[in-house]
């Protein structure tokens, strides 16, 4: 058999209110009953007093009284003081209780019912008491003479009946006005529930309690950002998740999105009206993925964020890249090193043994110098190979790319907090854009002298420093591989990239700068936002990803005009905290 589903916490809540106002309608009723007969008591035993003490202290009543026949005289008195002072009954008797006057005549002359002790002593006196016309409300007071003397006794009273017709006038009117009240609160209280009920759809206290317990525990247990805002781009609702990758604190519930300091393309996409799919943007410290969904039920309601940290994601694409750049470049080396042996090959072929054996010495002590070069100076691995494939792809590219006599990193001089992936991903990326401005042509340059070898042979690698005399290289440095053309840079000069690396004490310093067209007004600061880029939409992410790098190891980057004629990116970043310092 099917257990009945609960009823519904609006439907719980009608019934709780049913109940609640039908109870404090009815208590009020009953309670204004209760005064009501208490008041209607009171105040018969008022008029009651006031009747008997009217008759007790009118001076005919003492005259009748000495009279030979007292009912004669008071019986027409007391009738129409009855009937004017609206009670039932005036009884005027003698000291010991016989009635000289009563409404009903055939009860002249009999004892009357009820306490007149107190009366005969002089006192007035109410009660209530059960007579001959029924229970009633009555007052006993002593008629004197001019003496003092008590010379009879007056009665009056209203019976019971007679109250509580007058009672139940009062009830009748009371009970309607409680069913008004009644019928009112249910009216409200349906409303109410009503629209309660359309608020909980339907459910009941178990399911509503059910769903905020899950609601929670998903909440904090769900790892993306989840972010709701009210229809005043208030925010409603975040987890812990988007705390974190928005970087806000206990007290962001209630600001508004346009005020939490966020990058304007951020804030734009959390105020815009219109829905978002996995839209990329860019904090001080991370990359988010943000879609948006408007919360719509016949009005604007809020909308929906969902933020995914793709920071890493991110650097490791950016890794894979530079892995994929590392096997063109050795295949490319591949491809020249087979276009040398098979010269050298040639050579011996047409007996000219002494030319392969020094063209080939030249490749060898060229390709050694380059590698001890890189090695000798960089001692950190990751940016000694890192060094090595760019210059690989530098020279496919026909770019000469120089790594500076004052570069030095010794091994294990970068602290913990500047890991090896942000530095790939800072030198990389401006390495990367160096080589591709230098290799850009353009309107002012023109193709590069070839070498005075002539042969275009010379392996693609990183370059000493023109300055150190005596090495090979030293003249031109490489030339570009087979299948590439060269172009000149805005001086005219063969395209180049100079990159130094140095560490001392204090800071880390990386500085890449080349020959192409450089930056124009304005735009040092410009280039380091998303989406800004000469290459065409789709682009300009890499320095965006440089400046957040750099902001993460706590350093700056810098973009000035550099001395090559082009651009030049100066990033410093500290080995130091603030405190080992001091």
């Amino acid at each position: 058999m099917r257990t009945p589903r609960p009823r519904s916490l609006a439907g719980q809540l009608f019934a709780m209110q049913v109940v609640l106002v039908a109870a404090i309608v009815g208590g009020f009723a009953l309670f204004s009953y209760a005064m009501d007969r208490s008041q209607a008591e009171e105040t018969a035993r008022r008029q009651t007093t006031a009747a008997a003490a009217a008759v007790a202290d009118h001076p005919s009543v003492v005259a009748a009284v000495r009279s030979a026949d007292p009912t004669a005289l008071l019986q027409p008195y007391t009738e129409r003081l009855r009937k004017d002072a609206g009670v039932d009954f005036v009884v005027v008797m003698t000291p010991d209780g016989r009635r000289w006057t009563h409404p009903e005549p055939g009860r002249i002359g009999h004892v009357y019912l009820g306490h007149i002790d107190e009366a005969r002593k002089g006192r007035t006196v109410s009660e209530t008491y059960t007579g001959t016309l029924g229970p009633s409300v009555r007052t006993v007071a002593p008629v004197r003479d001019g003496s003092g003397r008590t010379v009879a006794l007056v009665s009056a009273g209203i019976t019971i009946d007679k109250i509580s017709e007058q009672l139940g006038r009062q009830v009748g009117a009371l009970l309607g006005m409680a069913g008004a009240a009644l019928a009112l609160g249910g009216l409200g209280t349906y409303v109410v529930n009503s629209r309660l009920r359309r608020h909980t759809h339907g459910m009941n206290a178990a399911e509503l309690s059910r769903r905020h317990d899950y609601h929670e525990a998903t909440l904090h247990a769900v790892r993306e950002g989840l972010l709701m805002l009210d229809g005043q781009r208030r925010i409603a609702l975040i987890n812990d998740g988007a705390r974190e990758l928005l970087g806000l604190g206990p007290d962001a519930v209630g600001r508004n999105a346009g005020g939490l300091g966020l990058p304007p393309g951020l804030t734009g996409a959390l105020l815009g009206s219109e829905p978002r799919v996995d839209e990329l943007h860019l904090t001080a410290e991370r990359v988010l993925v943000v879609s948006t969904q408007p919360v719509v039920g016949g009005e604007r309601r809020g909308t929906v964020v969902t933020l995914r940290d793709h920071t890493e994601l991110q650097s490791l694409t950016g890794e894979l890249d530079s892995e994929r750049g590392f096997t063109r470049a050795l295949r490319a080396q591949a491809h020249e090193a087979a276009n040398r042996l098979h010269t050298v090959v040639s050579l011996i072929e047409l007996g000219r043994v002494g030319e392969a054996v020094e063209f080939a010495t030249a490749e060898l002590e060229l390709a050694q110098v380059l590698t001890d070069r890189v090695v000798t100076a960089v001692g950190e691995p990751v940016l000694a190979a890192l060094l090595l494939g760019k210059a690989a792809q530098a020279g496919e590219s026909g770019v000469e790319l120089v790594l500076t006599d004052d570069s030095r990193i010794d091994d294990g001089v970068l602290p913990p907090w500047l890991p090896a992936r942000d530095l790939v991903t800072v030198l990389g990326n401006l390495i990367d854009n160096a080589v591709e401005a230098s290799s850009a042509p353009g309107p002012s340059r023109a193709p590069a002298v070839p070498s005075p070898r002539g042969d275009a042979r010379s392996p693609a690698g990183v370059a000493p420093s023109r300055s150190a005399a005596g090495r090979p290289g030293d003249a031109a440095g490489p030339a570009a591989p087979a299948g590439h053309t060269a172009h000149t840079g805005a001086a005219g000069t063969r395209p180049r990239v100079e990159v130094t690396a140095r560490a001392d004490e204090d800071e880390l310093v990386l500085r890449v700068s080349d020959t192409g067209p450089g930056l124009g007004p304005g735009e040092a600061e410009a280039v380091f936002a998303r989406g800004w880029s000469t290459r065409g939409p789709g682009r300009g992410l890499g320095l965006a990803l440089v400046r957040q790098a750099v902001h993460r190891g706590g350093g700056t980057v810098e973009a000035t005009r550099s001395p090559c004629g082009g651009a030049e990116f100066t990033v410093r970043l500290p080995l130091r905290t603030p405190e080992a310092a001091l």
